[in-house]
């Protein structure tokens, strides 16, 4: 565990490490893990807090030392901070200090957002004049496992409308076969770039339309753009870009290749450029999906901020953890609900960045 903090003047910095233990290993195409490891974030002004996070599961690329290194080279950026300052300029800045680090910069935008809506007296959702939803319907995401332990999961998702089911096995049809003996409710399959010939994409999403599939998320390798241009045109259901679409940039490159996009704040580097990307998918008539990286009630409580104006959402990351840290984010009847609280709405469970003694920053 690390603690890191810095004072100057008004403003107080404070990053630190967190373990996120999940209930269940997570089981996804190409590995499985028990734990997903995040850097959260505070940044205080006059007695306001804003809190952010980085999550980084493995396949992101992005480790814990870089993040943490990263957050560090923000920090004068970071110092200059008031809240009459354009947040895009800033943004724009830390930016540039990188070509990667998408999660670090999505914790600091988050922790940023987290903060001026504080200190605006409002929510993150209002802030940004974006309609207020106070709670929506998310699927429930079921890893790749054993038989057993799917239909406990299925068991333990109930009052969900829709589950989101990882895909991309030796024999996915089995795997949708098995699920089918324990559930007739409408699925969402993420593939995770498990499958390499598009005809047998295509065989899929036909053979998957009878099982009352509703969509198809990265079936195919991100290089494989032309091959997915061929599936999407004949798919009837809608496909999704993840790995393939990481940023504004790549979502402008996409051509044709998938009908919406899966839109994570990890990927992004956080709300500001997710809701740029949100405006170029209603301008360009692609669906859009808000979904999560695993993280907590902090990171997920940001992206739920924005669900108003989602196709479809997959939120439910803090439901699959045992010691998810935040509190606020409330998951009642299959729906992710929000408070009426100023930010993201939540708050640390306990004062978990008040456990050093800060350093002071040298003029």
């Amino acid at each position: 565990m690390v603690f890191i903090s810095y004072i100057n003047g008004l403003l107080k910095f404070f990053f630190r490490t967190y373990s996120l233990k999940f209930k269940y290993p997570f089981g996804v195409s190409g590995h499985t893990r028990s734990e997903t490891h995040s850097v959260f974030l505070a940044i205080e002004y006059v007695g306001i807090t804003g809190f952010g996070e980085a999550c980084l599961p493995s396949y992101l690329g992005e480790g814990v030392k870089e993040t943490l290194d990263f957050l560090a080279r923000c920090r004068p950026l970071i110092e200059k901070f008031n809240p009459q300052n354009k947040l895009d300029a800033l943004l724009d800045k830390i930016d540039a200090l990188s070509t990667g680090c998408n999660a670090a910069k999505a914790g600091v935008d988050i922790a940023m957002h987290d903060l001026l809506a504080k200190y605006h007296n409002t929510t993150l959702a209002r802030w940004r004049n974006i309609p207020v939803m106070k709670s929506r319907s998310t699927s429930f995401t079921i890893g790749i496992d054993n038989e057993e332990v799917i239909a406990k999961k299925i068991r333990e998702a109930t009052l969900y409308e829709v589950l989101k089911i990882k895909a991309g096995t030796s024999n996915d049809c089995a795997l949708i076969e098995t699920i089918r003996k324990y559930t007739s409710k409408p699925l969402y399959v993420d593939v995770n770039q498990g499958w390499k010939q598009k005809e047998y994409v295509l065989e899929m999403l036909q053979w998957m339309k009878t099982q009352n599939v509703l969509l198809l998320e990265q079936p195919m390798p991100k290089e494989m753009k032309t091959e997915m241009q061929w599936v999407t045109e004949r798919s009837p259901i809608p496909t999704f870009a993840d790995e393939s679409v990481k940023r504004l940039r790549d979502l402008k490159d996409m051509a044709g290749a998938f009908s919406g996009v899966n839109i994570k704040l990890m990927k992004c580097t956080g709300p500001n450029e997710a809701l740029k990307m949100i405006d170029y998918c209603r301008q360009h008539n692609l669906k859009v999906f808000l979904g999560c990286m695993a993280e907590s009630s902090c990171g997920t409580a940001a992206m739920a901020q924005l669900m108003a104006l989602a196709d479809y959402i997959d939120l439910d990351a803090p439901e699959l953890y045992v010691n998810d840290p935040f509190e606020g984010l409330r998951y009642k009847n299959g729906k992710i609900w929000l408070n009426n609280e100023p930010g993201l709405g939540v708050r640390w469970l306990g004062s978990p960045f008040d456990q050093v003694r800060p350093l002071q920053i040298s003029s």
